[in-house]
């Protein structure tokens, strides 16, 4: 089996829709943040769509897509595939125009910027019967191996080598249906194994698949394409292989995990935010947490509104894999369990190098306790500012976040990683009441 190695992010140019952006936030603390957002589609969702788009010919239309720059990325890299893109950030709208020939090669240098490039694995060797994908680089929060992925690919018949940093995944001849058994239920794995599956020959069986919300989005647009998917949101999908797919127009479930951010954004500033476009059934498990601590959530016609009134109370938390608490907001539990009454442990599961974030905010004057899989925090009623930096999207967050609670000046640097995965972050923390600004 293949293994896997980190590669650091490149920083990109620009943000969608900018000019030249800096890689430098400035945050002066003590703001209360109250007003409306809007959250549009899941990173985690559309980068991977994006990527399915490659199993059909044609016209695809995408909406709700979040103006972020690794939608660029993944654009550009379907380009070079190929593909035509277009962007209409005033919509919210990507146009993907697949050719009936694609290119097999993913360019080396956009696949190391970004994680999820590693998604056209699975379209393009269904497709073409032979994938030359580099391996991907983005956050550094651990491992995440692709011995899942090689091991599905291996079992639908592709036969995988590793050369001069590619993967290369050769099926001449075509899939064919397989039962598969995933020893951990990886999402990235679980996404490209149904995108390799669809057009395989005969049925194929996932078990212990993952069942984050963003796996149904993807299986229910393939579905529209054509696709037969049985089980989708359950640990076994059962996907029976047909011939051809046709092109789609989809709209993007909304993104979970910026939602969760703002989520706590309120809590932590003793805030009160309402959050159009977030749907509360993806976040039971975060939304409870942030109950437990003292804050008011409720539910209103078209999203969610947080409200707290008080200093939060410290919250144990274990991520696990939906319908668990996710790895993605475990930054921001901590950081709120930073300036919350009481200590708390908080238990990551998925990603090792998460903690990596913990030695930033330690710098703003955090009291936390690292040891293997946990960290132990012990709230202070306030941090204190000082220069730090993002190591990857959801940490830069969270650092934003307990900047916003710390006494004075805080510049964060490496701030690109956070327009990564959250549309205009600096400008709608700005009209919620934050003094934030690019430096």
């Amino acid at each position: 089996m293949l293994g896997s190695r980190n590669i650091n992010p490149v920083k990109p140019t620009t943000e969608p829709g900018s000019e030249l952006n800096s890689g430098r936030i400035q945050v002066r603390g003590g703001a209360r943040l109250a007003g409306t957002v809007t959250v549009t589609g899941a990173k985690n969702s559309v980068l991977k769509l994006m990527a399915a788009a490659l199993l059909a010919p044609g016209v695809h239309t995408l909406r709700n897509i979040p103006a972020i720059a690794d939608v660029e990325i993944m654009g550009e890299l379907l380009a070079r595939l190929g593909a035509t893109f277009t962007h209409d950030i005033d919509s919210a709208t990507i146009i993907l125009t697949i050719p009936n020939e694609l290119n097999h090669r993913a360019d080396y240098d956009l696949v190391r910027k970004m994680r999820a490039s590693i998604n056209v694995l699975g379209p393009l060797v269904a497709r073409t019967g032979l994938a030359e994908v580099a391996l991907p680089g983005g956050d550094a929060i651990g491992s995440r191996g692709l011995d899942f992925h090689i091991k599905g690919l291996e079992q639908l018949g592709a036969v995988i080598s590793n050369e001069h940093g590619f993967v290369i995944a050769a099926a001449p001849n075509g899939l064919v249906g397989a039962e598969i058994y995933l020893d951990f239920p990886s999402v990235g794995a679980t996404e490209n194994l149904l995108t390799a599956s669809v057009l395989a020959n005969g049925v194929t069986i996932i078990d212990n698949a993952a069942r984050e919300p963003d796996i149904v989005d993807l299986g229910q647009m393939l579905i529209s394409m054509g696709a037969k998917i049985e089980g989708l949101g359950s640990p076994t999908l059962t996907i029976t292989g047909v011939k051809t797919l046709k092109p789609v127009d989809h709209t993007a479930i909304p993104d979970r995990i910026v939602t969760g951010t703002w989520a706590f954004a309120a809590a932590m500033t003793k805030g009160d935010i309402t959050i159009i476009g977030a749907r509360p059934e993806d976040l039971e498990l975060p939304l409870d947490k942030l109950v437990l601590a003292g804050a008011v959530v409720t539910t209103t016609n078209n999203g969610i509104r947080v409200h707290m009134e008080s200093r939060p109370k410290a919250v144990d938390v274990v991520t696990l894999p939906y319908p668990g608490f996710p790895t993605d907001l475990q930054p921001m539990v901590i950081a709120l369990n930073a300036i919350a009454e009481g200590s708390a442990m908080v238990t990551e599961n998925v990603f090792e190098g998460r903690f990596m974030f913990v030695n930033e905010l330690m710098r703003l004057g955090a009291d936390v306790t690292t040891d293997g899989h946990h960290a132990f925090v012990r709230g202070k009623e306030r941090l204190s500012s000082a220069p730090v930096a993002a190591t990857d999207i959801r940490a830069g967050a969270a650092l934003v976040l307990a900047a916003l609670v710390s006494d004075g000046t805080t510049i964060i640097e490496d701030a690109f990683h956070i327009d990564r995965g959250y549309p205009n972050f600096d400008q709608q923390l700005r009209s919620l009441g934050a003094d934030i600004t690019r430096v």
